[in-house]
């Protein structure tokens, strides 16, 4: 254990105020962002016995957790080197301030949203002419307006499906509606668009139904009955009878969904409902969204890190990191009784929403709408910790076979697999996939771009790309994906493949890690030195897990390839354009869409697109269908 004096020296100086404390490791990064009423009482409750019965700091005391802890606690404790410490005014001070550096640091040890980066949203593209609704995973942009985040993409989905019924917006990509012909898709033959592409609906009216979605969306039922009322009444009485019956379905849609999840009338107002179910070191929580009286939506989060906290915290570390990405704060958050009231919680949702938001318990139909969110969160929890227990079995014995299997001395923890991706001789990558434990750990994905520059040679190519990984192993860069030994190296081919990898991994000084090839037609698995290959049973969990992690690094390496070729072809495509510079190259694209499209288009389409004036439209279509020059073949084959 490192020395940690410093740490001694700032534990008898800690203050008895008031504030935020921070621990931090040897490297100096951030472990654990937590507040206190007093700095001194609970910092110090995390060693063994620090002080004396004059309450002053024993040196002799050992700097451990204490005893009973959480086994995440002990293992945090045996991480701090040195702390920090600030003093605040008051304890809901001490709350916003810790939101905040939770947020900025993103602490491993503190209560966090299981893939919390990728949870999905709902947009509206506000800065185009004729904004689309879609899904998507960034919240960054702020010409976009966010709805969200949701606990699963196929509840996304399944609401976009919704608007798409009841409100039909344009579900076309880009900032202009439509496609070069011209003419409206299937989407506005089967009622799903307006078509804006070709003006059947006016700028105004399609922004006009942009705004009934964002009511929708935003939970204001009982204004957009009333609008869309109005609407349908407005239609008729001007016997324009095709509209006023869109907005007749259109009004019977909007009530037969609120008929159908009102939740106890209109008394409710507007809240969220959280329920906390703890349990082990995870813990779920459920959040009823009750908008207008109205319970429009119900969302299971799962939260991992929570150690031995009690719900109280758990609830509240979930609160502070869900509303931080939230588009909305009610103005009321309904909590369990047992929780009561959260006045900290509540002056920094106060702030973060500028009006007022209180957090306490419920009564009457609120009081029981949390009741029902704390049965749903228990019960969702039950089932994820046996859905996890069942899938961490099977991996378990998909390692086991794998190291009986294969011969080696251990099962094999960490696994990495290899493959090639090439179209000839141009745009080879190489894909380097990690699985740990027997699942996916993306963030220790990697390609190689191959500088190997003798024609196709997946064989060379397999030996440089284990070459430079390998050749890293020893390098201490800071990078885990490379400074990590694989328990087993996994090679996507056959003999051949498994040669070339051997090769390049001697001669980056690597001879002990386990490799083995697995080839595609009969699913053979190669070992060194074998003459015949293993066939492992089909249902054999290790293959199964085996043709997982090489369809991941095909997918993977075929994805990259894709992105590198393509960016090949536009290279190769529009830097020899006449009349073609940067604006007129970003014009093109917007129109098209992607370069295929671009190389396929028809002379009068080339002379459609917005700023491009017809004679250079004309002179691009002449150059992009001249006979090609014989020394110019093999470079835009190669780029095809």
């Amino acid at each position: 254990m490192p020395e940690r004096s410093l740490l001694r020296e700032q534990l008898a100086e800690l203050p008895d105020q008031p504030g935020v404390y921070v621990y931090r490791d040897a490297g100096d990064r951030v472990l654990y962002v937590g507040k206190a009423k007093s700095l001194r009482k609970r910092v110090l409750s995390y060693f063994q016995a620090p002080l004396r019965p004059d309450r002053t700091l024993d040196p002799s005391a050992p700097m451990t957790a204490r005893a009973g802890q959480h086994a995440k606690v002990g293992d945090m404790v045996e991480r701090i080197h040195r702390l920090e410490t600030i003093v605040t005014a008051s304890e809901p001070e001490a709350l916003i301030l810790e939101a905040n550096l939770v947020k900025r640091h993103r602490p491993p040890f503190n209560v966090k949203l299981r893939d919390d980066k990728s949870y999905p949203y709902i947009a509206i593209s506000l800065d185009e002419d004729y904004p689309r609704v879609y899904f998507t995973r960034e919240r960054h942009r702020r010409d976009r307006l966010y709805f969200g985040p949701f606990s699963s993409a196929s509840k996304v989905r399944e609401t976009l499906s919704l608007i798409g019924k009841i409100f039909p917006s344009r579900p076309c990509e880009g900032a202009e509606p439509g496609r070069p012909s011209g003419i409206p898709c299937l989407d506005y033959h089967i009622k799903r668009c307006l078509a804006p592409c070709v003006d059947y609906i006016s700028r105004d009216d399609y922004r006009a139904l942009i705004d009934q979605i964002v009511a929708f969306l935003s939970g204001r039922y009982r204004g957009l009955e009333q609008e869309i009322d109005a609407q349908m009444r407005d239609a008729a009485a001007g016997q324009e009878y095709e509209s006023a019956a869109v907005y007749r379905n259109r009004l019977a849609a909007v009530r037969h969904l609120m008929e159908r999840q009102v939740a106890s009338g209109e008394h409710l107002g507007t809240v969220d409902v959280l329920g906390v179910a703890v349990a082990e070191d995870a813990a779920n929580v459920q959040v009823m969204q009750v908008r207008d009286g109205v319970l429009s939506d119900r969302q299971s989060f799962f939260l991992e890190g929570v150690g031995d906290e009690v719900p109280a915290d758990v609830l509240e570390g979930f609160a502070i990191e869900y509303y931080s990405v939230a588009m909305a704060i009610p103005p009321v958050v309904v909590v369990p009784r047992e929780i009561g009231r959260m006045g900290d919680l509540s002056a920094l949702l106060s702030e973060r929403r500028g009006a007022r938001a209180d957090v306490r318990p419920g009564r009457g139909d609120r009081a029981r709408l949390a009741e029902l969110a704390q049965r749903n969160a228990a019960l969702a929890l039950d089932q994820d910790r046996r859905r996890h227990d069942r899938t961490r079995a099977r991996r378990r014995e998909a390692l086991t076979e794998l190291q009986g299997w294969l011969g080696l001395a251990s099962p094999p923890i960490r696994m990495e697999c290899y493959d090639i991706s090439n179209l000839g001789d141009t745009h080879a990558v190489a894909s380097m996939v990690v699985f740990e434990g027997g699942a996916p750990s993306k963030a220790h994905y990697r390609t190689f771009t191959m500088r190997f520059d003798g024609g196709q040679n997946d064989f060379a190519n397999m030996r440089e790309a284990l070459l430079r990984r390998f050749a890293r192993l020893a390098q201490d860069d800071g990078d885990m994906s490379f400074g990590a030994r694989p328990g087993l190296v996994i090679i996507d081919g056959g003999k051949g493949q498994l040669g070339a990898a051997i090769e390049g991994m001697a001669e980056a000084g690597v001879t002990d890690v386990p490799v083995v090839s697995l080839a595609k037609q009969r699913e053979e698995v190669y070992l060194p030195g074998r003459r015949d290959p293993l066939l492992l049973p089909e249902a054999s969990a290790g293959l199964k897990l085996l043709q997982q992690i090489r369809d991941e690094a095909h997918r993977f390496a075929l994805r990259h390839h894709r992105a590198s070729r393509g960016r090949g072809m536009t290279a190769s495509i529009f830097d020899a354009l006449p009349g073609v510079g940067p604006s007129r190259r970003k014009a093109i694209l917007r129109h098209f869409g992607t370069a295929e499209r671009f190389v396929n288009a028809t002379r009068e389409e080339l002379e459609a697109v917005p700023g491009l004036p017809p004679k250079v439209a004309r002179d691009i279509w002449d150059h992009l269908h001249r006979a090609p020059d014989p020394d110019d073949v093999p470079r835009l084959a190669g780029r095809a």
